[in-house]
Protein backbone atom coordinates (compact mmCIF):
# COMPACT_ATOMS: atom_id res chain seq x y z
CA UNK A 1 0.00 0.00 0.00
CA UNK A 2 1.35 3.23 -1.17
CA UNK A 3 1.12 6.75 1.25
CA UNK A 4 -1.17 7.75 -1.20
CA UNK A 5 -2.93 4.84 -0.60
CA UNK A 6 -3.40 5.05 3.01
CA UNK A 7 -3.85 8.97 2.56
CA UNK A 8 -7.10 8.15 0.76
CA UNK A 9 -8.35 5.24 3.38
CA UNK A 10 -7.58 8.19 6.02
CA UNK A 11 -5.07 6.16 7.70
CA UNK A 12 -2.50 9.11 7.31
CA UNK A 13 -4.47 12.67 8.02
CA UNK A 14 -3.98 14.92 4.51
CA UNK A 15 -5.39 18.57 4.13
CA UNK A 16 -7.92 17.26 1.60
CA UNK A 17 -9.14 19.84 -1.05
CA UNK A 18 -11.55 17.19 -3.25
CA UNK A 19 -12.52 13.58 -3.22
CA UNK A 20 -14.84 11.43 -6.52
CA UNK A 21 -15.10 7.99 -6.35
CA UNK A 22 -11.73 7.93 -8.60
CA UNK A 23 -9.85 10.93 -6.95
CA UNK A 24 -8.73 12.63 -4.61
CA UNK A 25 -6.78 15.88 -3.87
CA UNK A 26 -4.91 17.15 -1.55
CA UNK A 27 -2.36 19.60 -0.14
CA UNK A 28 1.21 18.59 -0.98
CA UNK A 29 2.73 18.58 2.80
CA UNK A 30 6.46 19.64 1.11
CA UNK A 31 5.49 22.25 -1.55
CA UNK A 32 6.95 23.93 -4.23
CA UNK A 33 5.23 26.89 -3.72
CA UNK A 34 1.52 28.25 -1.51
CA UNK A 35 -0.85 25.92 -2.51
CA UNK A 36 1.15 23.02 -4.22
CA UNK A 37 -1.77 20.80 -4.17
CA UNK A 38 -1.78 16.73 -5.33
CA UNK A 39 -4.18 15.16 -7.52
CA UNK A 40 -4.07 11.19 -7.03
CA UNK A 41 -6.22 8.59 -8.49
CA UNK A 42 -8.09 5.96 -5.89
CA UNK A 43 -6.42 2.97 -7.83
CA UNK A 44 -2.88 2.06 -6.87
CA UNK A 45 -0.87 2.32 -10.51
CA UNK A 46 2.98 3.33 -10.50
CA UNK A 47 3.08 5.39 -13.65
CA UNK A 48 0.31 8.16 -14.77
CA UNK A 49 0.37 6.75 -18.56
CA UNK A 50 -0.48 3.33 -17.33
CA UNK A 51 -3.66 4.46 -15.64
CA UNK A 52 -7.01 3.30 -17.68
CA UNK A 53 -8.21 5.40 -20.53
CA UNK A 54 -10.81 6.47 -18.14
CA UNK A 55 -8.92 7.55 -15.54
CA UNK A 56 -6.74 9.62 -17.36
CA UNK A 57 -8.77 11.41 -19.44
CA UNK A 58 -11.35 12.24 -16.14
CA UNK A 59 -7.92 13.39 -14.12
CA UNK A 60 -7.74 16.64 -15.98
CA UNK A 61 -11.91 17.16 -15.75
CA UNK A 62 -11.46 16.29 -12.02
CA UNK A 63 -8.55 18.62 -11.87
CA UNK A 64 -9.36 21.67 -13.71
CA UNK A 65 -11.85 23.45 -11.13
CA UNK A 66 -8.59 22.64 -8.39
CA UNK A 67 -6.32 24.62 -10.71
CA UNK A 68 -8.91 27.21 -11.12
CA UNK A 69 -9.56 27.60 -7.34
CA UNK A 70 -5.62 27.78 -6.98
CA UNK A 71 -5.15 30.66 -9.33
CA UNK A 72 -8.12 32.31 -7.59
CA UNK A 73 -6.68 31.85 -4.44
CA UNK A 74 -2.82 32.83 -4.73
CA UNK A 75 -1.08 35.68 -7.01
CA UNK A 76 0.38 33.97 -9.65
CA UNK A 77 0.38 33.85 -13.39
CA UNK A 78 -0.87 30.03 -14.10
CA UNK A 79 -1.15 26.63 -12.43
CA UNK A 80 1.28 24.09 -13.77
CA UNK A 81 0.36 20.88 -13.92
CA UNK A 82 3.17 18.20 -13.82
CA UNK A 83 3.79 14.53 -13.94
CA UNK A 84 6.97 13.31 -11.90
CA UNK A 85 6.10 10.43 -10.06
CA UNK A 86 9.34 9.22 -8.84
CA UNK A 87 9.65 10.05 -5.57
CA UNK A 88 5.99 7.60 -4.97
CA UNK A 89 5.18 4.78 -6.63
CA UNK A 90 1.69 6.20 -7.24
CA UNK A 91 0.48 8.12 -10.15
CA UNK A 92 -0.14 11.44 -9.51
CA UNK A 93 -0.59 14.79 -10.73
CA UNK A 94 0.97 17.98 -8.78
CA UNK A 95 -1.16 21.23 -9.07
CA UNK A 96 1.21 24.22 -8.69
CA UNK A 97 0.93 28.13 -8.59
CA UNK A 98 3.80 29.35 -10.75
CA UNK A 99 5.10 32.92 -11.59
CA UNK A 100 7.98 31.74 -13.56
CA UNK A 101 9.44 28.30 -14.93
CA UNK A 102 11.90 28.19 -11.94
CA UNK A 103 8.86 27.65 -9.50
CA UNK A 104 8.80 23.98 -10.58
CA UNK A 105 11.72 22.82 -10.32
CA UNK A 106 12.37 19.96 -7.77
CA UNK A 107 15.41 20.22 -7.49
CA UNK A 108 14.92 23.30 -5.05
CA UNK A 109 14.50 23.69 -1.22
CA UNK A 110 10.58 22.60 -0.29
CA UNK A 111 8.49 24.93 1.82
CA UNK A 112 7.35 24.68 5.34
CA UNK A 113 4.47 25.69 6.84
CA UNK A 114 2.84 25.56 10.17
CA UNK A 115 -0.38 23.68 10.58
CA UNK A 116 -2.58 26.63 10.72
CA UNK A 117 -1.22 27.67 7.88
CA UNK A 118 -1.81 24.41 5.61
CA UNK A 119 -5.23 24.85 6.95
CA UNK A 120 -5.12 28.64 6.06
CA UNK A 121 -4.09 27.25 2.37
CA UNK A 122 -6.87 24.24 2.57
CA UNK A 123 -9.30 27.26 2.98
CA UNK A 124 -8.45 29.64 0.83
CA UNK A 125 -8.27 27.12 -2.00
CA UNK A 126 -12.10 25.36 -0.70
CA UNK A 127 -13.56 28.97 -0.57
CA UNK A 128 -12.78 29.22 -4.44
CA UNK A 129 -14.29 25.69 -5.21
Amino acid sequence: MTIFSKIIAGEIPSYKIAESEMFYAFLDIFPLQKGHVLVVPKIEIDKVFDLPTTYLSDLLVFAQPIAQAIEKSFSCNRVSMVTVGLEVPHAHLHLIPINEAKDIDFAQPKLSFTVEEFKEIQASILQHL
